[in-house]
């Protein structure tokens, strides 16, 4: 068995780069879309205020269950290799992540983080960071290569002590995978109450991404045996609000033994039915969140754009006002000047600026006001000047006032948006209708495509 699975890992190793599932390219192009450096949807979002997060390029699927429920041993059994340690003594002590690469590779708590940078939030949890792992292997058996697995440790009851809050760090950690398998182990622990706790927990927020499996089934002796414990698992579940649902399904599983026979109904391929459905789900989703994306960016650029617009248009209608209110204000002194200058002592001063005919003219329209002024006492004409002189400052401070403009876009910044926004709507989302034709051509036959 050790010499086939090191010669299918040196296969894999081989292969690996010309084995591109179309369901990878479609995430890995996706997730390119989003964070290529010179023209990302992320850094076009940022630059009209839109924050966008770049889609995985893998699904994320984790496993708990009671200590010794088969966990590590589904996971070595589904990437044909030996990754995890299994056997009842070699319990997992932290959270293991387990994914495909380029060689076989095994990585401590700080670069499982650096590798996984949305999982950083675990290293909150007090002692969490020295009990994180990750097992890179070439394996491409199965979708391997969209999963990412996280072993989780084996939960008991009792005075059991763990190194970390353990009960919340699966709590946190449940909130962001794509699928939970849970796994009841029928020898005994498989009622333990600290996975029915977090089992409970997490289906709030998580139930429809929670499934449950009646793991080893083949130690559980006879059928009956199985029915027994089975009934006792469901049980227990139903008892907890929320679980208590209808149609609850709970496949009979184990790891496939060429040396050993069971008459035990197998239903280990349901796991992966599971995981490849999850895998569609999640291609669909990261290409109508695309779509989404494109369209919250496209109105974004077209809302900033538009209120340029409208500022420059309120820009030269506040110029025009502050242009006519600052010629009023300069105006009324001006016009008190002349009023203050029609007297006979004036007259051959004016004609000497203004010409007989401006003096003529101007002692017309003037004349009126000018007797008007002079009718009256030194008290009033000083009240008279004092409320002139006051509505000309008023003029010129309303005019300053609205001279103040609202920030408006250079030329080559309104270019350069232009040109993102013809970018995601001829480009970006001609690239995403490429991308579902050539996921949808994997189900249909091309003339239903047209």
């Amino acid at each position: 068995m050790s010499g086939k699975i090191k010669s299918r890992s040196a296969a894999n190793a081989e292969s690996m780069a010309g084995s591109v599932s179309c369901d990878e390219r479609i995430l890995r192009e996706c997730h390119q879309i989003y964070t290529d450096a010179d023209s990302g949807l992320i850094s076009i979002a940022e630059s009209v205020g839109v924050t966008l997060l770049p889609p995985r390029k893998k699904i994320t699927v984790m496993l708990m269950g009671n200590h010794s429920a088969g966990k590590s041993s589904f996971i070595n059994w589904y990437v044909e290799e030996h990754v995890q340690r299994t056997g009842v003594a070699i319990e997992t002590q932290g959270f293991s992540f387990v994914t495909s690469g380029r060689k076989r590779e095994s990585l401590t708590g700080n670069a499982t983080l650096h590798l996984y940078p949305h999982f950083k939030p675990l290293q909150e949890f007090k002692g969490v960071s020295e009990y994180l792992c990750t097992e890179i292997c070439t394996s491409r058996q199965k979708r391997f290569s969209l999963v990412t697995f996280v072993d989780t440790p084996g939960l008991v009851d009792g005075d059991m002590k763990y190194p970390f809050d353990v009960d919340q760090a699966l709590l946190w950690l449940g909130n962001l995978c794509d699928l939970i398998l849970v796994f009841f182990d029928p020898m005994g622990q498989a009622l333990c109450k600290r996975t029915l706790n977090i089992v409970e927990n997490l289906n709030e927020s998580q139930g429809d991404r929670l499934r449950f499996y009646l793991s080893k089934a083949d130690e559980a002796g006879t059928e009956s045996d199985r029915q027994r414990v089975m009934m006792q698992i469901v049980q227990e579940l139903c008892k907890r609000p929320g679980l208590n649902k209808c149609g609850f399904d709970m496949p009979t599983i184990y790891v496939p033994n060429p040396g050993k026979t069971s008459r035990c109904v197998n239903q280990i391929e349901e796991v992966c039915r599971t995981i490849e459905k999850t895998i569609n789900q999640t291609v669909q989703n990261t290409l109508n969140s695309l779509e989404k994306d494109c369209e919250a960016v496209s109105r974004a650029i077209t809302a900033t754009l538009v209120t340029d617009r409208q500022s420059n248009m309120s820009n030269r209608r506040a110029r025009c006002q502050a242009c006519l209110l600052g010629l009023l204000g300069l105006l009324v002194p001006l016009l008190l000047l002349a009023v203050l200058m029609l007297g006979p002592m004036s007259k051959g001063l004016l004609e000497a600026l203004l010409g007989p005919n401006g003096t003529a003219a101007l002692w017309l329209y003037l004349a009126p006001a000018s007797q008007a002024f002079r009718s009256l006492d030194v008290q009033q004409q000083l009240y008279l000047l004092g409320g002139l002189g006051l509505l000309s400052v008023t003029l010129l401070l309303l005019a300053r006032l609205f001279f103040r403009s609202r920030p408006t876009l250079s030329s080559r910044q309104k270019r350069q948006l232009q040109e993102k926004l013809e970018y995601v709507q001829d480009v970006v989302k001609n690239k995403k209708k490429k991308l579902y034709e050539d996921y949808l051509r994997q189900s249909v036959s091309d003339h239903d495509m047209d």
